[in-house]
């Protein structure tokens, strides 16, 4: 007997139609952000303001065009909406800045541990050449010394007194 239905198969399940919707993370993250930015501003204030007054008044005064009697149900529902779409897109905002402000908190941390390594390096070089130089003789040793000599050996004059000499000539 042949089959009615030959382009499916009853005996296997039947594959999934379903929409694949793909979006890019990283663009609806920055949308996000341009949206929550734009709804702490004045200026969204001042337009959101500008709109429910002429909505409430074109409500009140234009009885022709009366389409959200009191108490204002549809007006009361455009504000649930934005609500409704607005704290989330608040929430993935303040989430990405939360990425980035823990990212450049272990950038500084890590900046942070590698100037602490570098002072402790400086700071072990620095004492090593201390040490060094406690051993080699300084210019204020060999002058001490050298004025010690001329003043055993007679007849040798130091050169502040050649300078002393000239300058009473």
């Amino acid at each position: 007997m042949p089959e009615l239905l030959t382009h499916r198969r009853l005996d296997q399940p039947a594959a999934p139609h379903r929409w694949n919707v793909s979006f890019d993370p990283e663009l609806f993250g920055q949308l996000s952000e341009r949206v929550a930015r734009f709804l702490g501003t004045g200026k969204f204030l001042f337009w959101m303001t500008l709109f429910v007054i002429t909505w409430i008044a074109l409500n009140l005064f234009a009885v022709g065009l009366r389409w959200d009697p009191y108490p204002f149900i549809l007006l009361n529902l455009c504000f649930s909406t934005q609500a409704s779409y607005a704290a989330p897109l608040i929430l993935l905002a303040q989430n990405r800045q939360d990425d980035r402000d823990r990212i450049s908190l272990e950038e500084d941390r890590a900046r942070a541990e590698q100037t602490k390594a570098d002072t402790d390096y400086l700071a072990r070089e620095l004492a090593a050449l201390r040490l060094a130089i406690g051993e080699v003789a300084t210019r204020d040793y060999l002058r001490g010394e050298l004025d010690r000599l001329r003043e055993d050996l007679p007849g040798i004059e130091s050169p502040q007194e050649k300078r002393r000499a000239r300058s009473r000539d």
